[in-house]
C-alpha cells in the first residue's frame, strides 16, 4: 500500500475550528478579493483553498448550508458540475495544468475538514509537482501565493462563464 504524506495540512487540522461555517462566512462576505471568492454564479461560489495542496486549488460551494450530496436539488448540483468544468478550463489556461484532481470528501470519516457543507475540491497537477521537501522537511512548496493565483483565475473563470453561456 502507497501513503501520500500532506504534513503541511497539520497547521489546518489542529487549528480551532471557528463556530459558524466558515464557507457560509465567505460566501455571505461582502469582500470577495479578502476572501478569495472568485466566482459567484446562481446557487454556487468558487472559492480559492486558503490551505492548498497546489497552487490554484479551487473549491466550488453550494450558498446553501448542506451536508448531505443527496440534499442538493437539481439546479444546485447542474450549476455545481458546470461552474467545476469553467474551473477546469481556466486552471489548463492559466497555469497550464496537465492533470486535474476533482474530489468531494463527504462525512468526516471519509476526511472532510468540512463535513456539514458540502464543497467540490478542483487541484490543478502536474507531472513533478512532488518534490523533496514535502518529505524531507516537511515542507509543501506552494510556487504561487493565494493573491497571485486569486487575481489570476478570478478574471479567466469569470471570462470562461461568460463564454459559455
Amino acid at each position: 500500500m502507497e501513503h501520500i504524506w500532506a504534513p503541511w495540512r497539520l497547521d489546518y487540522v489542529v487549528a480551532e475550528k471557528p463556530d459558524k461555517c466558515i464557507l457560509c462566512d465567505k460566501l455571505s462576505a461582502s469582500d470577495d478579493i479578502a476572501n478569495y471568492v472568485l466566482y459567484r454564479g446562481t446557487h454556487n461560489g468558487v472559492l480559492l483553498n486558503t490551505f492548498p495542496y497546489n497552487s490554484g486549488h479551487l473549491m466550488v460551494v453550494p450558498y446553501r448550508h448542506v451536508g448531505d450530496l443527496t440534499k442538493l436539488n437539481a439546479d444546485e448540483i447542474s450549476e455545481l458540475m458546470l461552474i467545476a468544468q469553467w474551473c477546469v478550463q481556466a486552471l489548463q489556461e492559466a497555469l497550464g495544468a496537465e492533470g486535474i484532481n476533482l474530489g468531494m470528501n463527504i462525512g468526516q470519516p471519509a476526511g472532510a475538514g468540512i463535513d456539514d457543507h458540502i464543497h467540490l475540491h478542483i487541484v490543478p497537477r502536474w507531472s513533478g509537482d512532488t518534490n523533496y521537501m514535502t518529505t524531507v522537511a516537511n515542507t509543501r512548496v506552494v510556487p504561487q501565493s493565494l493573491e497571485e493565483s486569486a487575481k489570476q483565475l478570478r478574471a479567466l473563470i469569470q471570462r470562461v462563464a461568460k463564454n459559455s453561456q
